[in-house]
This record gives C-alpha cells, structure tokens and sequence, in this order.
C-alpha cells in the first residue's frame, strides 16, 4: 500500500495580499470617481433625466474599464439619482413633481432646524466660509454664471448642514437633494430668478449671524418654500414648452 504524501498548501505570501488589497482599493477609488464624474454630468444637465446610461460609452469618455462604471451605477441606484431597468438598461431617473414637492417640505423643516443650531453654534470660521461663498455667488450673478451658482448654492446649503454636525441629518439631506437636482437647476433658469436667489442667501446669512434663532430658521425654510413655488412654476413652464 502507498502512502500518498500530502503537502502543506503555503499561506498565501504577504506580498500578493499586499498586492490584492491595492489593486481592492484602487478599483474602489476609481469607482467613486466614476460616480462623481456621472453625478456631475447629471448635475450639470449634460445627463438628463430619461437619458440611457451605457457602460461602454462612459468607460470609453472616462477612459476607464466597465466594472467601475457598473459599480457606480449602484451607488447612484441608490441615491436615487439613476434607476436601473430590467432588460431594459440604466437611465437618470426622472422625479414626479409631486415627489419633489414632498422632498422641498422635508427640506423646509431640516434647513430650518439647521438655521437655529446655527445661530446658536456656528463658528466665527464657519460664518466666514459662509460670507466667501455668498460674495462668489453674487459674482457669478454679476457674470451670469447658472452653472457656478449652481455648484456654489449647493456647497453653501451643504457647508450649513454640515456644520450643524450631525452626521445622520448630513446623509438624509445629501439624498434628498441629489434627486432634486433637475428641479433645482431650473430654479436658476434666468438671470431674474439668479438675483432673488442670492437675494435670499444674503438674507440667511445676515440672519444666522444676527445670532437670532428664531429669524434664522424663518429665513431658510421660507427660502425653501420660495424655491419650491418656483419649482411648480418652472414645471408648468417647461411642460407647456415640450407640448406638442
């Protein structure tokens, strides 16, 4: 009878568990880089809602392969901002009205619990980071720059959530807010509505810092509120112009 000789299976060598984890943490860099980059392009308007996302087309325009482009994909499934369609494909998801409507009221009440936190407990660097945003949003109004309002008009509302710290308030608002994002770029469709909007802003931060609690949260959720009748009339708008 032979006896078979069974050799020890060698651990795998700390180089290639070295090498594995970097190549783990490069595709996981790439992947949220993809998804920024798309998150852009949504945010901007270059991707607009109804529009077929391919893998293959936006790894070729990002120069990268398909498996990041498909892993962002599910991250922006998940915010809400793509929806995936069974034998169908991936495309920007397109938000009712009335969904919008019920997400601007959500917003009214968290901003509003913001601009009270705020007027209590923001620092005198915090409102200074305020004020900078504000002077850069009132010269891309002088320049009629819609889209760097845009992008500044998020960081402020974002920079105001933040520093309210808490972390949880943080995630809920950023979902909210990314499947508005068609809803809210109209709101910037003229130089009119540009001018009221930073109008409002200036009014937020002259609030908050009056230290006034009570003013601070009035002025943000009647903002909200301001931007979500200018919603409903920019819908009405917009439908009367693509109708046949």
């Amino acid at each position: 009878m032979s006896i078979e000789t069974v050799l020890p299976v060698a651990p795998p060598s700390s180089a290639s568990v070295a090498n594995a984890t970097i190549t783990m943490l490069q595709n996981h860099s790439l992947t949220g880089a993809v998804q920024q980059e798309i998150e852009r392009l949504i945010n901007v308007g270059e991707l607009g809602p109804g529009d077929k996302l391919t893998e293959a087309a936006l790894a070729e325009r990002l120069g990268v392969s398909r498996g990041p482009v498909r892993e962002a994909f599910r991250v922006l499934e998940e915010v809400g901002l793509v929806q995936l369609e069974k034998n169908r494909g991936v495309y920007v998801r397109q938000i009712p009205l009335e969904e919008a409507l019920e997400i601007f009221d959500l917003r009214a009440m968290i901003e509003a619990h913001v601009g009270s936190t705020l007027a209590a407990n923001a620092t005198d660097e915090q409102l200074a980071n305020l004020r900078t945003l504000v002077t850069q949003m009132e010269h891309a109004v002088q320049v009629e720059d819609e889209a760097t309002y845009y992008r500044l008009n998020v960081e402020f509302h974002e920079s105001m959530v933040s520093y309210a710290g808490n972390k949880k308030l943080i995630g809920m608002y950023r979902k909210l807010t990314r499947e508005l994002s068609l809803f809210r770029r109209r709101n910037f469709s003229d130089h009119a509505l540009l001018v009221t909007s930073v109008n409002e802003h200036r009014d937020i931060l002259d609030a908050i810092g009056s230290r006034n609690a009570v003013k601070s949260a009035e002025a943000l959720r009647q903002h909200v509120l301001m931007s979500r009748e200018r919603t409903i009339r920019n819908f009405v708008k917009y439908s009367e112009r693509s109708a046949p």
